[in-house]
Parts: structure tokens; C-alpha cells; sequence
């Protein structure tokens, strides 16, 4: 079984090309979602955090203190690099759990990942796929979504590699530009990762 990962930075449509992908019947594991959830379910990575930030970090009927959290390692880069130090090995952990899942049942798998070069997970996929869009395009769909101000929707994406990087990283690309049709792109990649897996 294939594992794909899929990338783009903020606004790119990467969640919306994921879904497709499901539509196709491809197992997507969402590491973000999956990252708020081991917080309360993987034992090893609730440890790490209660003795790296202190048991307050959990209430008492074991669901995530998040405000205790994110006002350790909020404009703290050194704190919020220990917590990603903590829980990037358990997104992990939860991948391979998902992998011996689907073992044999799917040609393949999708990690969507927002960080998926930043944090090194590329290096564990057998393919990774890039959706990308123009920068002023990116920013006016999220300002809509998420009802931001242009700054900040610009301070977000400045925390991510620029996407000039993740070209030159990414085996395949995705253009969602809202000028050229992203369902075919899909359904050619779904075809290429298929013909992979009957080699």
C-alpha cells in the first residue's frame, strides 16, 4: 500500500482536494484532527505533556487543558517546539495504527498534512502531492472562511515553508487557481498511484 502525502499551504484547497480523494474511496487521515485527538488518547504523548508543561495541563476527567497549554507556548517558540517534539512521534504513531487498518483492503493512503515538509513526515510517504494557488487568491478564501484580516491571514502562512520551497520538494502538483479544474488533476493522480501499486 501506497502512502501519499498531501500538502499546501494555508487557503491552497488541500482539505477540499482530500475529499475528493475519499470520494475515490481513499482512506485520508487528517493529521491535524488527529493531532488534537491523540492529546487525550495516545498515554505516552499525555505523559510527555504533563511532565513537560505540568499536570495542569489536564483536567481532571482527562480532556486537554488548552488554554493552560497554548498560554505556555503561545509567541513561545522555544515551549511550542517541545510540544511539537512531543506530538509529531504520535501523529505518527497514529498513522501506522491507520496504515495496519487499510493493510490490504486499499491501493493506498493519504497523510494531508499542513506541515508535511516542515515536520519532516515527507520522508516517511512513497509520494507527496502539493496543491497550490496563488498567494493573493489563498489569502482572500481563507479571509472569507475564517472572517480574517488580511495580516493575518498573511502572518499565518509566513509561519509555513513558502510554497516556492514546497515545489521543489513535492513529486506531484495540484493547481486549484479557481481557473483550472481540479477533479481531472485528481482523477489523473488517482490513475498514476494506481498503476504504481499493480507494478
Amino acid at each position: 500500500m501506497l502512502k501519499v502525502g498531501l500538502t499546501g499551504n494555508i487557503g491552497s484547497g488541500k482539505t477540499t482536494v482530500a475529499q475528493i480523494f475519499e470520494v475515490l474511496g481513499i482512506p485520508v487521515f487528517y493529521s491535524d484532527t488527529e493531532a488534537k485527538a491523540v492529546m487525550t488518547t495516545d498515554a505516552e504523548l499525555i505523559a510527555g505533556i504533563k511532565e513537560t508543561f505540568g499536570e495542569a495541563s489536564y483536567f481532571e476527567d482527562g480532556s486537554l487543558n488548552r488554554k493552560h497549554i497554548s498560554g505556555l507556548v503561545f509567541n513561545n517558540p522555544s515551549e511550542l517546539a517541545k510540544l511539537n517534539a512531543l506530538v509529531h512521534p504520535a501523529v505518527f504513531r497514529a498513522f501506522d495504527a491507520r496504515i495496519l487498518q487499510f493493510e490490504g483492503k486499499v491501493p493506498y493512503i493519504i497523510k494531508e498534512a499542513a506541515i508535511l515538509f516542515e515536520s519532516g513526515s515527507y520522508k516517511d510517504c512513497d509520494a507527496t502531492v502539493l496543491v497550490t494557488a496563488p498567494l493573493e487568491t489563498r489569502i482572500q478564501r481563507v479571509m472569507q472562511r475564517d472572517n480574517l484580516q488580511h495580516d493575518e491571514v498573511l502572518n499565518r502562512d509566513a509561519r509555513q515553508f513558502l510554497e516556492a520551497e514546497k515545489l521543489k520538494m513535492a513529486n506531484e502538483v495540484i493547481v486549484n487557481d479557481d481557473s483550472q479544474l481540479v477533479i481531472p488533476q485528481v482523477l489523473a493522480l488517482h490513475n498514476k498511484f494506481l498503476s504504481l501499486v499493480k507494478v
